[in-house]
């Protein structure tokens, strides 16, 4: 596997691995201290948040943190009947849950919040960045893929920056604790200490 071979060009095999699995399959007995899930939150849907909090929990020890970035919809809107645009063209395994119902599921299952952060403005802009250069390789990405598929992301590209621009959707990265004995985190106490 190429991202492997990455690892160990860069020193790092014995640090880190690269997996390709489902993430209900993963097993290690010796357990994680940290977890990182980016960019396919989306895809377990609002029926399976329990079993995925459930297996961070079983694969995280005591102390360990659980970051989960993943976009969310705004718990006011009012649910489409139908397949959206988005799935039926781009995503038609996702679904987009509000922050609150994840959280809620993150804590049934036995983590604790420890932060949450938005970073709408900031998907915002990725996206607007990506429709550009997009438009500009137009001619190049014809080499890889048809025009109807070029247009379908563009359009959902430049439609999910307006629902980020007005708060209909949002990126979160909410971070997760496996509390130790009697309640520890093991967590430095406020956000900047973390970053030293």
């Amino acid at each position: 596997m190429a991202g492997n071979q990455r690892l160990i060009e860069a020193g790092l095999a014995d640090q880190a691995r690269v997996e390709l699995l489902d993430y209900r399959e993963i097993e290690d007995e010796d357990g994680f201290d940290a977890l990182v899930s980016v960019g396919m939150f989306e895809n377990v849907g609002a029926a399976l948040l329990g079993t995925y909090f459930r297996k961070a929990v079983e694969l995280l020890r005591p102390g360990g943190v659980f970051l989960n970035h993943g976009i969310a919809n705004k718990a006011t809107i009012k649910r489409r009947k139908g397949p959206t645009f988005t799935q039926r063209y781009v995503f038609p395994d996702g679904e987009l849950t509000p922050i609150n119902i994840s959280l809620h599921a993150a804590e049934e299952a036995g983590l604790e919040v420890r932060d949450v952060e938005s970073l709408r403005e900031h998907y915002a802009l990725t996206l607007r960045h990506w429709v550009r250069r997009l438009e500009a390789a137009h001619e190049e990405a014809l080499h890889y893929i048809s025009e109807p598929t070029y247009r379908v992301w563009r359009l959902f590209m430049s439609a999910s920056a307006y629902g980020f621009s007005i708060g209909n959707l949002n990126v979160y990265q909410s971070l997760l604790v496996k509390q130790g004995q009697v309640g520890a985190s093991n967590l430095p106490l406020t956000r900047t200490d973390w970053y030293r």
